[in-house]
């Protein structure tokens, strides 16, 4: 069986150094909020060429945080609506309705699977504060008429990069092109913790700070809580493996975009569409997702041969139950999108040979 992702394999390169990280934690006694915490910040800021780089408990609160600290800046207030990609994991939704924020969805392009900018514009209103966009599978999302609707409309641009650590729009990376940005480090992604974790990176020193009290009861000193805020604190053990792989990170793009190319060259089968590559620095390859037709047939037939795929995602959000009151809405190109997307293994660490025989299995399909 070739497996989608193998995470034993993954950590495994990094073996000796994540056990030397565990120990200096373990015998720290210091367990949240230290010095690994502050060293992973610092790196991780560093690597996206930030001022600020707060770490949290997941992508999502990651996401939420950030919304709930505009709302304390009031820079936003309740009821007001966030754009977002209808085309989305359902996280980047949770943490608007979490804020009692308002989101409005905007089709995604076909081709890119990305908010699609020329559709922005229409469903702005006078309530309209933000575009979270999604760098969906790893591609960069944002172009130079989104950021040009935000200044115009004098919009906040959040970035939702849980997939794209490291991809870069006209030399900017990941978490440094928008306003804020939200992580993950979710263990199968690009930048994976052994658990949940995730970070917030922005330039705006008022947004870090009040983050910063957020993330630990609204508190700035123990005891004295200026905010009703979360606890939402990416722990010692985490960061310390994170700056254990984020030394890493440059190498296992390097290798991901080996295999993303090598797909693209040699898969010649008129059934499978191939992801669409706007620019080779701005797709990092957190997932590699072809479209078919008859997408539950195609991965039968791959899992009868050996090879594990999975689907991202099968269902949007807007046709979730926990949505109902958005059931209704019809938005044809996302809900084509989920009905023929099939993500094909893609690591850091697959060997050629299996490379191969996925193209050849494909090719023959």
């Amino acid at each position: 069986m070739i497996k989608f992702l193998d995470l034993q394999k993954i950590n495994a390169q990094y073996e000796q150094e994540l056990k030397e990280a565990a120990v200096r934690v373990i015998d720290s006694g210091w367990y949240l909020m230290g010095k690994e915490l502050e060293s992973f910040e610092k790196n991780f800021a560093s690597y996206c060429n930030v001022d600020y780089c707060l770490g949290v408990a997941n992508g999502l609160d990651a996401l939420r945080l950030i919304f709930k600290a505009y709302l304390e800046m009031g820079v936003m207030e309740k009821g007001d609506e966030v754009i977002v990609p209808a085309n989305t994991y359902i996280a980047s939704i949770l943490a608007i309705t979490d804020n009692n924020l308002v989101p409005v969805f905007v089709e995604p392009n076909l081709e890119t699977f990305n908010l699609d900018s020329d559709l922005i514009e229409a469903a702005i209103t006078s309530k309209t504060k933000a575009i979270l966009t999604v760098h969906l599978y790893g591609q960069n999302s944002i172009d130079v008429k989104m950021l040009d609707i935000c200044s115009k409309f004098k919009l906040k641009l959040i970035e939702d990069g849980a997939q794209s650590h490291g991809a870069k729009f006209q030399g900017k990376i990941s978490g440094a092109i928008g306003d804020a940005a939200g992580h993950s480090f979710y263990p199968g992604k690009n930048l994976g913790a052994l658990g949940d974790g995730g970070a917030v990176t922005t330039n705006d020193s008022k947004l870090a700070s009040t983050i910063s009290a957020l993330r630990n009861y609204g508190s700035h000193k123990k005891y004295e809580n200026k905010f009703q805020g979360l606890n939402s604190r990416l722990d010692e053990i985490q960061a310390a493996f994170l700056d254990v792989k984020l030394k890493y990170i440059q190498e296992d793009i390097a290798a991901r975009r080996k295999v993303a190319n090598y797909y693209l060259e040699n898969i010649k089968n008129s059934k499978i569409v191939l992801p669409l590559v706007l620019n080779q620095e701005g797709h990092v390859w957190h997932l590699f997702v072809v479209k078919t037709e008859k997408r539950d047939e195609l991965q039968s037939y791959l899992a009868e041969n050996g090879i594990q795929t999975l689907i991202h995602y099968p269902i949007p959000p807007h046709k979730q139950p926990a949505y109902k009151e958005m059931n209704h809405l019809s938005f044809p190109i996302t809900e084509k999108i989920h009905e023929v997307v099939l993500s094909l293994p893609m690591s850091a660490v697959m060997l050629e040979e299996d490379m191969r025989i996925i193209v050849d299995i494909l090719n023959k399909y």
